[in-house]
Formats: structure tokens, C-alpha cells, sequence
């Protein structure tokens, strides 16, 4: 994630809605990925740098969206709210605050995924191919599992309240525990369907993961009650991964997008170099890693000089860097419209 300038000069951040300097209004513009100053244009529209938008309706009612939609595009709502089915009960002022936050994290997936160039349909577009999105709160009767199921994400309201979610993944003994994260772990487990489950790179995700016909509920029974084996970290990227093909994958591809917006944001502040990462390119994804490694080491010192845990606590095996290199050939594969063999 990078960083972006207003029309004065000033710099700017990707969930600003104005600038601190001149005061002007901002909007994010999804097309083409940048901030604009927003000049009033009648109607409802702003003109912008790059032509006259409106804001998205959750912009102007509830100044939890800063996107922008075209003119002449009926929706409502931006590219990212859009993908939206449920959301939580708005008139409890704590689930408003929560539901912001994830917000937050969802729009900044979808600016990795749209940097990406992987396909992001509503579901309300495309019910067999497309995405949603359910954010909902425990009723007290019933605890929200947090989850994927055929382009459907539900998400727990509650892991956006950072003292519950720390003490959920101290009890389950994880070492990272994010909304990002969670957004990419499952984003993970639709990119599975789309890209490989009936595609020919299914048989190099068999040869790479496992065969994911190896029965789910049993697996994960297996790994809550038994926990991984000990040596998981020569083959896997977290304990949670060597429960299941599945969710070794959905844990590597949610890794992946770790690396690919942190180096981004480095490249934009000058601490990494301009790396040439397309899977077509000898060397792209070996060169991508290299400069991961570093930054990684480079994070964690920084960390360690202000007394904070490692930002990056994760140690990634020649194996687990194997898995990694085929989630990239995948992704730059739909990305560039090929299909990689299996």
C-alpha cells in the first residue's frame, strides 16, 4: 500500500476523506487505483483529476467509505461495499465502530487484489463465480463462525475488537492474529475455487499441497485434538496450515498477499527496489523472495529496537517457499488471462 498526494502537494493516506493541509475533501478512485482532491460538481457529482464521480452511499451516510463511484454507474454503493450481504445492526453504536474497522480491512484487500489483477465479482453479479460478504455479531445463543463457503465470507464482527482478538489468539496459541489477516486466509480459500478447482493447475496444487479430497471435518478434528506435528514448520507456514490441504493453501495464499502489499509500501518509501515478480520472468518469483527475506529481517529488527514482537514471526522453509512460488504462478497466470498447466 502506498501512499498518495492531494491537488496541494500534501501527502495523503488511503482511508483519508480530507486533507489535513488545504482541507479538501478526498476520494478514492478504485479504476485507477489513486486519491483525488474533490471539487463539487452539482448533482450529487464531484470532478476529479480523472473525471466526475459520486461518493459511495456509505461515504455520505455513515463516513465509513472514502471510494467514489462513476458517473453514470446506477449502484449506490462503491466496488468494495458492494460485495457486502450482511452487515451488522448499525443502531448499536459499538457494532458501527467495529463494523468501520472492518471496513477498513476489506477495502484494503480489495485494493491488493484489484493491484493483483485477480477477477472480483459481487455474487450479487455472478451467483456461481462471484463473492459476498456476511459481517455479523454472536447472539449470545449462537457464536459466528468465521469462514468460506462457495464465494461466501462470514466474518466475525468481533475479531475487529482488538482486546477479544488477542485474547483468541492467545488462546489458541497463534502467533499472528489480524482482520487482514483473516480477509486474506479466506479470500484464500474463494481463490481456490476460482483459479484451481476445476482448472488444469489442480493437478500441480495435488503435487504441491496435497490432495484436498482427504476428508475436511476429520482433518480439522484431528488437528484441534491433537495439534499438529511437531516438525510442521519444515513443510508448513503455520500449525494451522498442516491441518488440511485447504487450509494450507488459504494460510500460503493469504502470505503471498502479506508479501506483495508490505513490499509495495516499501517500494513507495524507497526501502525495497523495483523487482521484477511476474511468474513468466526467470527468476521473478526467486528475486520477489530475496527482497521479502530482507525486508522481513530489516521489519523484525525495528520491531525488536522499540521493544514490540516481531511484525513478520514466521519462518518460511524451502518447502513452504515452493508453495508460495506456485500461489504466485497462479495468480500472475489469471492475471496476465493464461492458464498454468498443471
Amino acid at each position: 500500500m502506498r501512499t498518495f498526494r492531494c491537488t496541494c502537494g500534501a501527502r495523503v493516506f488511503f482511508d483519508n476523506t480530507a486533507c489535513l493541509t488545504c482541507g479538501r475533501e478526498l476520494g478514492f478512485v478504485s479504476e485507477s487505483g489513486e486519491i483525488f482532491a474533490l471539487e463539487p460538481g452539482g448533482d450529487e457529482n464531484y470532478r476529479t483529476l480523472s473525471g466526475t464521480f459520486r461518493k459511495c452511499r456509505n461515504y455520505v451516510a455513515l463516513g465509513v467509505c472514502n471510494w467514489m463511484i462513476p458517473e453514470g454507474d446506477s449502484e449506490e454503493l462503491c466496488r468494495a461495499c458492494r460485495l457486502n450481504n450482511v452487515i451488522p445492526d448499525l443502531s448499536d453504536p459499538k457494532n458501527r465502530e467495529l463494523w468501520a474497522e472492518v471496513e477498513k480491512a476489506k477495502r484494503r484487500l480489495v485494493y491488493g487484489l484489484d493491484r493483483l489483477g485477480l477477477p472480483l465479482t459481487p455474487k450479487g453479479e455472478d451467483a456461481t463465480n462471484g463473492l459476498a460478504f456476511d459481517i455479523k455479531k454472536d447472539d449470545g445463543a449462537t457464536r459466528v463462525l468465521t469462514g468460506h463457503s462457495e464465494g461466501l465470507i462470514t466474518l466475525n464482527l468481533g475479531e475487529a475488537d482488538p482486546v477479544l482478538r488477542e485474547q483468541m489468539r492467545t488462546q489458541m496459541n497463534e502467533r499472528y492474529r489480524t482482520l487482514l489477516g483473516h480477509f486474506r486466509h479466506e479470500i484464500g480459500h474463494y481463490y481456490w475455487e476460482v483459479l484451481v478447482r476445476d482448472a488444469p493447475a489442480l493437478g500441480s496444487f495435488r503435487d504441491t499441497f496435497g490432495d484436498e479430497r482427504a476428508d475436511y471435518s476429520q482433518a480439522l478434528e484431528r488437528h484441534y485434538k491433537n495439534g499438529p506435528d511437531p516438525s510442521y514448520a519444515e513443510s508448513f507456514i503455520s500449525a494451522y496450515a498442516a491441518s488440511h490441504p485447504w487450509e494450507d493453501w488459504a494460510e500460503t495464499f493469504a502470505h503471498f498477499l502479506h508479501l506483495t502489499d508490505t513490499l509495495e509500501t516499501a517500494r513507495h518509501f524507497g526501502f525495497a527496489s523495483e523487482t521484477v515478480s511476474r511468474a513468466d520472468v526467470p527468476g521473478g518469483f526467486d528475486r520477489l523472495f530475496e527482497e521479502w527475506t530482507e525486508l522481513t529481517i530489516a521489519l523484525n529488527a525495528l520491531n525488536r529496537s522499540m521493544g514490540l514482537p516481531d511484525a513478520y514471526p514466521f519462518a518460511v522453509s524451502a518447502r513452504v517457499k515452493q508453495k508460495l512460488a506456485l500461489v504466485h504462478k497462479i495468480v500472475a497466470a489469471a492475471r496476465d488471462g493464461a492458464t498454468p498447466k498443471s
